[in-house]
């Protein structure tokens, strides 16, 4: 007797709109996909806000070996997966307990028949040659896998994520392009470390680096050239040149930022494909890795709650706060797209993954300065019609953490007026206008987007964790205490828009708490 099918939870997928359909996908075109499972449902409720009334100080995060004991996933649970596999034709390829995942590897037909789905073959709509592997509507699972399975990532390999990241169009008649050390400098960052001791992890999903431009970038600024490690991620590799430029402008945005502030700390950098299994196993992975151990995750892709599946957003959302309870602190980038997210809806979005109430999410603003070492003016980022603008708002998903509570974050501007979690926490320079001076692709040019403000904030974590001499973690509730009582580490930004946001006196949906004065940050915490 065949066993009873149910919808797997969070799992409906809408197609993209504006794709076209091309065509069946091959029957026998091989396919990966990880089934995520539960955690241990008999150990203590997963809570990296435990920590979160503590001082920088006295904080003891759980390593990597003490979670996967407690919240790994049970070995009963992932042998139930493995024989559903195998019942469907499907290979068992590997099983991480820590990390709660199954990967299962088999024929489109195979896939289609195990979790009752049909697969057909799209056109992007705006990706000029990118066609992917689609579906709509439920995945199906065994009534006995129900509650055990949480999602299943990998059928599909539809885009899922774009990088955050603004090149210069010539629109003012003096455009800047400060160095990394100029921009860390105007924020007071500590000069006296340099990361070392600490590993921070760089989440790429396209693109890649050319060593070549590296050492042009670093020699330019008498830096050491970062010891970096390139981590494949189901499959991808460093692949420079052969995707859209913006991805390897991404890749060597994010390692030049880093490597500039945090000077002797290494860098593991996670390629992973762009679809949602990529990006959910690299976080995943990265939380995880024990052999690189990154202190600090900085991620500078996202794309509107609304492209996401449920699923996937709890999934990502879940190791996020698996690396906020191990001591790593995620820095996201909140978006190029202001209020609306690049959504034509009329409504007002937020980026993901940067909206996790367990990321630190990272607004952009315009910093201008009269000699290259000091703040003359600093005002929301927003290029309006010519160009970009600071993502940020209200979520439409996360309730408002208890850590933003008194801090007066606003309903959302979209009717029902929704309270909820507020992006960002903070933010920094990321008009291109006023940009980063990098070297992608053997050319110098200037660069901004909030694709930026990820790493920069990802190097001083870098740095607060040296001094430290342990990892600071789950940083926004310490962020948001240290506002509270000295608003001065911090420099409010009180002018401009983004859509339907003002910058207010405070924190406000343009650029969260502000930008930072690294030093009084560091000391303070």
């Amino acid at each position: 007797m065949n066993e009873t099918s149910v919808h797997l939870e969070g799992s409906r997928r809408e197609g993209l709109e504006g794709a076209k359909m091309i065509g069946d996908v091959d029957p026998k075109e091989k396919i990966e996909v990880t089934v995520y499972l539960r955690p241990n449902p008999s150990a203590p409720k997963l809570d990296a806000g435990k920590v979160a009334s503590t001082s920088a100080k006295s904080r003891d995060h759980l390593t990597r070996k003490q979670f996967a004991k407690m919240y790994g996933a049970l070995e009963s649970d992932a042998k139930k997966v493995q024989e559903f596999g195998k019942k469907n034709g499907l290979q068992v390829e590997a099983t991480d307990l820590a990390r709660r995942s199954v990967v299962l590897s088999g024929t489109a037909t195979q896939f289609e028949k195990a979790f009752k789905v049909k697969l057909k073959r799209f056109q992007h709509p705006t990706q000029k040659g990118v066609n992917y592997r689609g579906r709509e509507g439920w995945i199906s699972i065994p009534s006995s896998l129900s509650g055990i399975v949480q999602a299943v990532l990998g059928r599909g390999d539809r885009p899922q994520v774009v990088p955050h990241l603004e090149r210069l169009k010539i629109r003012s008649a003096k455009p800047v392009a400060y160095s990394v050390p100029e921009v860390a400098k105007m924020y007071d960052y500590p000069s006296n470390l340099n990361g070392s001791g600490q590993c921070v992890a760089i989440l790429e999903f396209g693109g890649g680096y050319i060593q070549s431009d590296l050492s042009t970038y670093f020699s330019k600024l008498s830096l050491p050239v970062p010891n970096i490690m390139a981590v494949s991620v189901d499959g991808a590799q460093n692949n420079p040149g052969t995707q859209p430029n913006d991805y390897d402008g991404e890749v060597a945005l994010d390692i030049e930022v880093v490597g500039s502030i945090a000077t002797r700390a290494k860098l593991a950098v996670y390629f992973a494909p762009w679809g949602d299994r990529g990006i959910a196993d690299a976080i995943s992975m990265a939380a995880h890795d024990s052999k690189n151990a990154p202190s600090v995750i900085s991620i500078s892709w996202g794309q509107p709650e609304i492209a996401w599946t449920s699923q996937a957003i709890s999934v990502m959302n879940q190791a996020i706060q698996d690396a906020a309870t191990m001591g790593v602190t995620v820095c996201v980038a909140s978006g190029d797209s202001g209020s609306s997210d690049g959504v034509h809806d009329h409504l007002q979005h937020v980026d993901f993954p940067a909206s996790s109430p367990f990321a630190l999410a990272c607004g952009g603003t315009r910093l201008v300065s009269t000699n290259g070492t000091t703040i003359s003016q600093e005002v929301v980022w927003n290029d309006g019609s010519k160009g970009g603008a600071t993502g940020g708002g209200i979520s439409d998903v996360f309730a408002l953490p208890s850590w933003q509570n008194g801090f007066d974050v606003p309903p959302s501007a979209n009717p029902g007026h929704r309270v909820g979690r507020g992006v960002p926490d903070v933010s920094g320079d990321a008009d291109p206008e006023t940009g980063y001076a990098i070297v992608v692709d053997g050319e110098s040019e200037a660069i901004g987007g909030t694709s930026a403000v990820a790493p920069l904030w990802a190097g001083l974590v870098a740095l607060i964790n040296q001094n430290l001499g342990h990892p600071i973690g789950f940083i926004n509730p310490l962020l948001y205490q240290l506002y509270s009582k000295k608003p001065t580490d911090f420099h409010d930004i009180t002018v401009g828009n983004k859509g339907s946001y003002s910058a207010i006196p405070g924190w406000d949906p343009c650029t969260g708490l502000g930008t930072p004065d690294g030093t009084k940050i560091m000391n303070d915490l």
